[in-house]
């Protein structure tokens, strides 16, 4: 799904509707595999890796998380990308506090940071 601005700012010479992005929504399968290679492989690589924040939950049980540079993924070749792309990743729960969805991340191996 592509996101577009929703209003125009003249400084970064941007007009309201202009696609700005993309939007996919991953379930089953492909969630695990993504979700998998995140904790295990991609996160690990980061610079100056100390864990994820735990703050960065939405009171709903939902984690969020940011990443500047998509190049820590393996699949990525560096040598075929004009210019690093940053990313946000909503990690959806069916958990019904922060706590509870605290829990299930920290148990799927989920490197949170020391508070």
């Amino acid at each position: 799904m592509v996101t577009r601005a929703k209003k125009s700012i003249a400084s970064f010479k941007l007009r309201a509707g202009v696609p700005i992005g993309t939007m996919v929504t991953l379930r089953g399968q492909k969630m695990y595999e993504f979700l998998d290679r995140l904790i295990n492989i991609a996160l690990p690589r980061v610079r100056d890796f100390r864990g994820v924040p735990t703050r960065s939950f939405d009171g709903r049980g939902n984690y969020t998380i940011g990443i500047r540079d998509h190049f820590i993924f393996p699949e990525v070749d560096v040598a075929k990308v004009d210019k690093s792309k940053g990313m946000n990743i909503t990690i959806v729960t069916t958990a019904k506090n922060d706590e509870q969805a605290r829990f299930l991340l920290r148990e799927l191996g989920m490197p949170f940071g020391q508070k």
